[in-house]
Order: structure tokens, then sequence, then C-alpha cells
């Protein structure tokens, strides 16, 4: 299950070479509209649109990121979009009434999420095998977004990496399967960070998938500071940059 875009591609392309059998539910993006209002009911309006801005910037700055992105990508042998031999079914939202339904009549071993809105505990308590999300940040440290980002900038660039776990009722809870450390390269800021983790998490995405199918998830509940992230706001995510270098 996914919004689209290319790391869900790439990760499908992976899984695909692997020779796992995938279909993909493809759901409408949360506008951004709808994800400030959500964030300004829990952090109020300035911080939300704060971290609006910094989503604005980032978008408009993936254009400085496109040699990185190809680089990446290109090194790596992935194309950018899905494969075609792949089924793609749409959907409203990961949510939706119509999603529980394709579910029971595609009767699938495992669910993947990548990249998609927060699933309710009620659509995850009908689904009829275990559901798994791929996190760019080491849990439960960096659960939320941008856990990347968040690692390089509290000083722990040793836990720059991803994680695979189960899902629960809560946001990035779930008991870890696998984890991926990595590091940035000197091109790369908050743009391309996701990707990184992507391609670094490519593997363990695909032992996740093959315990599941096999009965043999080994879930462990993670140790340590629990933190929810969001986006920097604009003028902090600014300032870093300049003062540290973090971008």
């Amino acid at each position: 299950m996914t919004a689209g875009g290319l790391n869900p591609s790439i990760v499908v392309q992976h899984l695909v070479r692997s020779g796992l059998d995938v279909e993909v539910i493809l759901e409408q993006p949360e506008g951004k509209g709808e994800i400030t209002r959500r964030r300004a009911k829990r952090l109020g309006w300035i911080e939300a649109l704060g971290q609006l801005g910094t989503m604005m910037a980032a978008r408009a700055l993936r254009r400085l990121a496109d040699r990185r992105v190809a680089e990446l990508v290109q090194r790596h042998g992935f194309d950018r979009s899905l494969p075609d031999t792949v089924p793609i079914h749409p959907v409203t939202s990961i949510n939706a009434a119509e999603t529980r339904e394709l579910v029971d009549e595609l009767r699938p071993g495992a669910i993947l999420l990548v990249s998609t809105r927060l699933m309710t505990a009620r659509q995850l308590g009908a689904l009829p095998c275990p559901v798994i999300n791929l996190h760019a940040g080491i849990n439960p440290a960096y659960r939320g977004q941008m856990g990347g980002y968040w690692s390089l900038r509290e000083n722990d660039a040793n836990n720059f990496g991803a994680t695979l776990h189960l899902v629960d009722a809560g946001t990035d809870t779930g008991g870890t399967l696998y984890e991926v450390r990595t590091r940035p390269g000197p091109g790369d800021f908050i743009s391309t960070y996701p990707l990184l983790l992507t391609l670094a998490a490519l593997d363990i995405t695909r032992k996740s998938l093959e315990d599941a199918l096999a009965g043999r998830l080994a879930p462990v509940r993670p140790s340590g500071p629990s933190a929810l992230r969001f986006p920097p706001t604009l003028w902090s995510w600014i300032w870093c940059g300049l003062t540290r270098r973090i971008w």
C-alpha cells in the first residue's frame, strides 16, 4: 500500500526482482492543507505553518537534488516508475471500506506500507494478515517523519537509518523486525535522505515480507527514549543549515 512516488516504486521493483508476487494498492495522497490542519490541532498554527514552509521549500529544492537522485537510482539499477507487470489498484485511502474489501478479494499473505497516511486501528484490526511498515528512521527515537534528518541534527549520525516494524495503533510504535543504518553523502540533504534510507532498507524489507509469509516474524520491542518527530519549521531548518551545515 502506498500513496505513490519514487521510493515506493523502487521498493516494488526490488520485491519483484526478488521473486515475490506483488500487487499495489495506490491511495490518493493527503493534501497539504489537510496535513497542516491536523498538525495545527496538535502543535498550534505557528508550528504547523512553519513545517508547511519546510515541506514547500524541500519540494522546491528537489530540482537541486535531481542529480544526486539520478545518481542513486542509476547506481542501484532502478527505474523511476512502477513496473508495468505489477497490478495497481487505485483507492481513495488505505482506511476506506473499499480498501478492506479489496484486501479480502486479494487475500495477501502480508501487507507492506510505504509512504502512506496513518492506518486507523479499526482498519488494521479488520485486515487478515500482518501489516508491516517501512519507516525512514530508527525507532523509537525517530518515530514519525524526517527520522534521518533528526538523527543528524541531534548529533546521532550513528542512528541515521531505517526500521521495518509491525504496524499497531500507534505511530511507528509496533515491534521492530529489522533495522539498518547508513551514512549520507556530501550531496545529500532533507530531500534525498528518504531515498537514501529506502535504498539501504531494501534487503530488510524483503526479509520482513519473507518472514511474514513463512510465519516466522519475531518482532522485538525497541528500547531507549521515544520521540514522535515532525518536519522542522522553516526557520529552524534554515538556522541549522546555516550554522551547522545540516540541511
